[in-house]
């Protein structure tokens, strides 16, 4: 993710953001950090064991489920923790990690090489999946017909592979394209992100490159948004003729089945769900270009993204009644052999 243009200044004090200028705060936030990995493991893992165990999400839509889970998965053991880490080692020993203190440029290896575009990574693909999700539901209820046929898991397969390739290939891609973007631990957003490796005042090849991000992710969201309306908007459509149809002429007529509507407005959910998290980064970006610094309010827009990660397996419990079932009698079974086992 872009974070502020200049490097951190080894000479330069911690800055004293909302969340770390008392101790209190401190451990508040670090609190916070660890019920985030506690959240994200045990709801995607869930999510993961439904569908991967039960015969009924075998499906196209169940492996880019899956492809999300696992996607949200990597945040909660990789991101935050890291994160954790820093935080820790401060309150513990009253100074910053060393390698905290500067980018990824100075060294050969640095942790955030690894953080930073695996969270910009799984970002990526969480984006492209919903996109994927969106496409698959709104063939599934606008073309009933056509869905076992152009809707195949093969097909899925591929395209879940094909994103993951493409949104890592987008994540490492500043570092590749140029030498100026480096990777940093942020002061502001307690987090990994990209920055110049040079203070100054953004160069155009590099400024161009990190743009990739946004407009991707803009493109996407945007597309997803306008195919879930148009979705919507169809399936009332379509629902209404369907029935004077049926009424008029006395047969029966090919519609989408109740389970294909709800599954579609389920993932209407997960759209807004996501862009709602995203748009704070959104607002973030274009106050950086404005040359805003905004150091409190990328905290929060960071945090606010990564806690997306946690939120699937919530909206598949409220909106998916097989989803909520499946995972009760996971839960219940696992009770059970826990209490045979003591």
């Amino acid at each position: 993710m872009i974070g502020t243009p200049p490097i951190m200044d080894q000479t330069e004090p911690a800055l004293c953001t909302v969340c770390c200028c008392t101790l209190a705060n401190r451990v508040l936030m670090v609190l916070f950090m660890a019920l985030l990995i506690l959240a994200i493991l045990s709801g995607n893992l869930v999510t993961l064991a439904v569908v991967l165990g039960t015969k009924h999400f075998h499906t196209s839509q169940g492996y880019l489920k899956a492809s999300l889970a696992v996607a949200d998965l990597a945040v909660g053991m990789f991101v935050v923790p890291l994160s954790v880490y820093a935080e820790v080692y401060v309150m513990a020993t009253d100074s910053a990690p060393e390698w905290t203190m500067y980018n990824s440029q100075s060294a050969s290896f640095h942790p955030c090489n690894v953080i930073g575009p695996v969270f910009a990574g799984c970002t990526l693909v969480s984006i492209t999946t919903i996109f994927l999700l969106t496409i698959e539901r709104s063939i599934a209820v606008l073309r009933p017909l056509h869905k076992g046929s152009v809707i195949t898991r093969k097909r899925t397969t591929v395209l879940i592979v094909l994103s993951w390739v493409g949104s890592f290939f987008l994540a490492v891609s500043p570092m590749i394209f140029s030498s100026e973007i480096v990777l940093e631990y942020n002061s502001c957003s307690r987090m990994c992100n990209y920055a110049l490796g040079t203070i100054g005042e953004f160069p155009s090849r590099a400024w161009n490159i990190l743009l990739l991000f946004p407009v991707f992710d803009f493109t996407l969201l945007g597309g997803t948004v306008v195919i879930n309306v148009v979705s919507m908007s169809s399936i009332r459509q379509h629902s209404k003729r369907r029935k004077h149809l049926a009424e008029r002429e006395g047969r029966s007529t090919t519609k989408p089945t109740f389970s294909d509507i709800k599954a579609a407005r389920t993932i209407g959910t997960l759209t807004v769900a996501f862009t709602a998290s995203f748009a704070p980064i959104a607002v973030f970006v274009v106050g950086n270009v404005l040359g805003n610094k905004w150091c409190n309010f990328s905290f929060f827009a960071f945090w606010i993204l990564a806690t997306n990660s946690c939120w699937n397996v919530i909206i598949y419990s409220v909106r998916d009644q097989k989803f909520r079932l499946c995972a009760h009698k996971l839960l219940v079974s696992f009770r059970r052999e826990d209490a045979t086992v003591s």
